[in-house]
């Protein structure tokens, strides 16, 4: 399995860096900062491996995708809004790649759950990379086609793939919420599983 797992993530990444004819650079701001935006289920849970990458410069938990403007974090666990608990990443694209991004971002979650996230269920936990650009849309189509190849299990990947709308940040005791409450953050994420069945896709090399 570990073979077969580190064949897919170099896939991954070769694909993900080919370039793309005729598409722009990556929006980037003055610093030339680029945005990249996921959902992995619990946001508290997908900040942790983006903050130790290199290149990176913050993280930030809210909700996208759906239909309600300014979302409260108890509209959006309930369900009916549309949105999904997903992180907004500001990263130089020098120091760090939106394909090392997008391997990141597999390795964290469970792709073959197509309503929820580990303990977490209903659509407002689903899975989705939600694109900024023409050239994001063609490195996520390209990785999750060569993790639908040669991934390491046997269930279909379903996480979906989205144009970027309106990205509203959660609230502030949210943000970062694994520094601010280790022990918290530790016991939910033990308890949802999370851990384990990562293993179960992945494998201890991961």
């Amino acid at each position: 399995m570990k073979i077969l797992t580190a064949r897919a993530s170099y896939l991954l990444l070769l694909l993900a860096c080919l370039p793309i004819a005729g598409t722009a650079a990556t929006g980037a701001d003055k610093a030339n900062l680029a945005t990249a935006t996921f959902a992995g289920g619990c946001f508290w849970c997908m900040e942790p491996p983006f903050d130790e990458l290199d290149g990176v410069v913050s993280t930030t938990s809210g909700y996208t995708g759906g239909h309600k403007n300014n979302p409260t974090y108890k509209e959006v666990s309930r369900g009916g809004t549309g949105h999904t608990e997903a992180i907004q990443i500001i990263y130089d694209p020098e120091k760090v790649g939106y394909a090392e991004l997008l391997d990141v971002f597999w390795h964290n979650i469970d792709p073959t759950m197509a309503d929820g996230q580990f303990c977490d269920w209903g659509n407002q936990y689903r899975s989705e990379i939600f694109y900024h650009d023409a050239e994001q849309r063609q490195l996520a189509e390209n990785s999750k086609s060569a993790l639908d190849e040669l991934k390491p299990f046997k269930e279909p990947v379903v996480t979906m793939l989205t144009s970027a709308s309106v990205f509203y940040p959660a609230e502030d005791y949210h943000q970062d919420y694994y520094q601010k409450n280790p022990v918290r953050y530790k016991f939910y994420r033990y308890g949802c599983g999370r851990d384990k069945r990562l293993e179960e896709l992945w494998g201890n090399g991961e």
